[in-house]
C-alpha cells in the first residue's frame, strides 16, 4: 500500500450496474454506471457525469455475494465522492471514487430494510 492509500477494505473488481443521483442539488435525474470495483465502503465507476470531490450522493445497486455474503442483497447507499480522475483510461468518462457513509439494504429473501 502506498503512503497515500487510505482504503482500508478490500477492494473487489466487480461490475455490477448501479443508478446515482446527486443530493447537490437534490432534485437531478438518476445515472447510470457500472462499478469497476467495490468495498464494503467505497465503490469506483465511470461516468460522463461531472461530479466534483465533496458531492453527496444516493446510490442504488445489487451488492454481490463476494461482499455481501450469504445472500446477494439491494442496497441503497449515501456516498461522498472522495476523488475524481479526469478522462479514465483516454475517454470521454471521469473515474469517480466514493465512500458510503451508511447504506440500506434489502436481502434477496425479502427481508425488510435495514440500516
Amino acid at each position: 500500500m502506498s503512503p497515500n492509500e487510505r482504503r482500508t477494505d478490500t477492494r473487489m473488481n466487480i461490475r455490477v450496474p448501479l443508478q446515482f443521483r446527486s443530493l447537490d442539488p437534490p432534485n437531478l435525474a438518476g445515472q447510470i454506471a457500472e462499478s469497476e470495483n467495490i468495498s464494503q465502503r467505497g465503490i469506483y465507476f465511470e461516468t460522463a457525469t461531472p461530479l466534483k470531490i465533496g458531492t453527496p450522493l444516493e446510490v442504488s445497486l445489487r451488492m454481490p455475494r463476494e461482499l455481501a455474503g450469504k445472500f446477494v442483497s439491494d442496497v441503497r447507499c449515501i456516498a461522498r465522492v472522495v476523488h475524481v480522475r479526469a478522462n479514465a483510461q483516454g475517454g470521454a468518462k471521469s473515474g469517480v471514487g466514493l465512500h458510503i457513509e451508511r447504506y440500506e439494504t434489502k436481502s434477496s429473501t425479502g427481508e425488510n430494510w435495514t440500516s
